[in-house]
């Protein structure tokens, strides 16, 4: 066997450790998003992507541009019949109706708000959020620096409505082009023939679209300038009368990979290599806790780089050798561990109906039920309380994950998937009536293109339960956990990508929902992997820096102890955190880059 140092030794012309090219291949840190866009075009699966288009976009717009016809057609005809229908008729009719509403109501709600925010996602938010940010970026350029730190939340403010109001100004732009080709109005027997009305359709459907954009970028923008922006964190709370201090090292972003010499996706060569940075990271972690035990270790999110079985394991490997921390990790879903299509080619499609998407979601599931399944409880949805653990909730499916997990079938995973959105929120409760509990939402848009992975949604349903949690204990604090940032923080960025595209589409609206609870919740995540503690209103805000992903030669890796006491009415309080230097010894291939 040669020795270790043999390739050192031998100074070979490609040192193999380093990495080449290939690996910055989808690294948003080596390459512009215009050159990875590019490199996509030639890679792209046509028919699979003619496949997709047709079913989440060409399908859809049809259908809703049909709606109005078919109505027309039916009020017509239901007009001329709904004289006949009297006595037991019109009773019989009524309890169908009622007994469907009463059935369908969740099922029907759950499809629409994800069509809503789909919506949202592809039409509205793409171009508020570029006409806004894009305003931002524009002012900040022509500002000192003093200034802009001065009246960061004023202009945001501003920008947000002019934003609102450029992106309306648009829609209506699309409206007047398309509105002489609609048409609102057919009959039953025009229906039948439905091939002559796909122009109508579609042309009803760009103008529903854009109608609809036009109201909600004003809403939205003018919603936007109201509320509470967000600030840097002007002091930490003084310790409250409370004498018991929540220790919660929260850690993110770590995206485990498989191979000792393995680079992750984003970073790419400009990144530590393998897991070396964790393995460190856990280790002062556990001499930490047995000095000054911790009472979580919140990982929020992107445990793994592609969600891929090997990563997985390496992960759990590497916490399950020190038990004390991995009794007190809790975990959470992060966009590349459930919507990383292909780590090495972010062309890559999955099929709206492909079962590799629940088969991500199961990997996660399960490690998120050998961490946390038996301190963690999914919500009654009947009762509106703190239901069974996760580890019951998934005994009656084990088998069926484990079936699927070696076989994927289509039925399948559909059920999955249903059992996915099920889990969510989880709720780890307050020890105590004047503890902290901690509240644990999945934050991923549901994605099918490595390109888009990173875009983030919070499930009104979700939101509502936890706040209902929140409500029966009401002298304990709240952590409420998830992967994505709720909105762009007030900090200078070099690029224009980086202030679009990552944020959770519905970010504005989740921050409004918690500001009944504000002063009793501490908002804590990842995704950004950024190091920012601040404030929107009276609700506090903690961004996890990734202790991997932000390391380089000119930055060592670092994470934080936050320490938290609950007050009286369940007032959180954010104190001094310890930070803590992961320091000298790390192997990271810019080093050799």
């Amino acid at each position: 066997m040669l020795p270790e140092h043999f390739i050192q030794a031998s100074n070979p012309i490609v040192d193999p450790r380093n990495g080449d090219a290939e690996d910055d291949a989808s690294s948003t840190k080596q390459r512009k998003l215009s050159s990875i866009a590019g490199s996509m075009l030639a890679e792209i699966s046509l028919p699979k992507f003619i496949m997709a288009w047709v079913l989440l976009i060409g399908l859809p717009g049809i259908s809703l541009g049909m709606a109005p016809l078919a109505l027309s057609a039916w009020l017509t005809k239901f007009s001329d019949r709904a004289a006949a229908l009297s006595g037991i008729g019109s009773l019989l009719v009524l309890t169908i109706l009622a007994l469907a509403g009463w059935y369908g109501l969740r099922p029907l709600f759950r499809v629409v708000e994800s069509n809503f925010w789909a919506l949202h996602a592809l039409a509205i938010q793409p171009v508020y959020a570029l006409c806004r940010e894009g305003l931002s970026h524009a002012a900040e350029s022509f500002l000192e620096r003093d200034a802009l730190e001065a009246n960061r939340s004023r202009r945001r403010a501003a920008m947000a409505a002019m934003g609102g109001l450029i992106a309306s100004a648009l829609a209506l732009s699309v409206v007047a082009v398309v509105w002489p080709y609609t048409r609102w109005s057919a009959t039953f027997a025009e229906l039948s023939a439905p091939t002559r009305l796909i122009v109508p359709a579609l042309a009803n459907a760009a103008a529903i679209v854009a109608m609809y954009s036009a109201v909600a970028s004003i809403v939205w923008g003018f919603n936007d300038a109201l509320m509470d922006q967000p600030q840097n964190l002007a002091a930490f709370d003084d310790r409250s009368t409370a004498t018991r201090t929540w220790r919660v090292a929260h850690l993110s972003d770590i995206h485990a990979v498989a191979e000792r010499y393995g680079f992750r996706i984003e970073s790419g060569r400009a990144g530590p290599r393998g897991n070396d940075v964790l393995a460190r990271v856990l280790m002062q972690l556990d001499a930490i806790h047995k000095s000054n035990p911790l009472d979580v270790v919140l990982i929020s999110g992107d445990m793994t780089d592609a969600g891929r079985s090997t990563e997985w394991a390496e992960f759990l490997d590497q916490i399950s050798s020190y038990p004390a921390l991995a009794e007190r990790t809790l975990i959470l879903p992060g966009n590349h561990d459930l919507n990383v299509v292909d780590r090495a080619n972010p062309a890559r499609l999955e099929l709206p109906n492909s079962p590799h998407k629940p088969l991500r979601q199961m990997r996660t599931l399960s490690a998120m039920e050998v961490l946390q399944g038996a301190r963690a409880h999914v919500v009654d949805r009947g009762k509106g309380q703190v239901g069974t653990t996760l580890t019951e909730m998934l005994k009656p499916h084990r088998d069926l994950i484990a079936a699927f997990s070696d076989s994927p079938r289509y039925r399948q995973s559909r059920e999955l998937s249903r059992l996915w959105v099920e889990c969510f929120p989880l709720i780890v409760p307050p020890p105590s009536g004047d503890g902290i509990g901690l509240i644990i939402l999945n934050s991923n848009a549901e994605t099918n293109f490595s390109f888009t992975n990173a875009l983030g949604i919070v499930a009104a349903e979700d939101v509502r339960a936890a706040l209902e949690i929140i409500g029966q204990y009401p002298n304990a604090g709240w952590i409420v956990a998830l992967h994505h940032h709720l909105m762009e923080y007030p900090m200078p960025v070099k690029a224009f990508s980086e202030r679009i595209g990552t944020a959770l589409i519905n970010g504005s609206w989740f921050v409004r929902a918690l500001k009944p609870v504000a002063h009793r919740v501490v908002v804590m995540h990842g995704h950004r992997h950024i190091d920012w503690m601040g404030s929107t209103g009276a609700l506090k805000v903690v961004s996890a820096p990734s202790p991997v992903m932000g390391s380089g030669k000119d930055c060592d890796p670092y994470f934080y102890i936050h320490n938290l006491t609950v007050g009286q009415a369940g007032r959180i309080n954010l104190l001094p955190p310890d930070r803590i230097d992961v320091g000298e010894g790390v192997s990271l291939s810019s080093q050799g880059a």
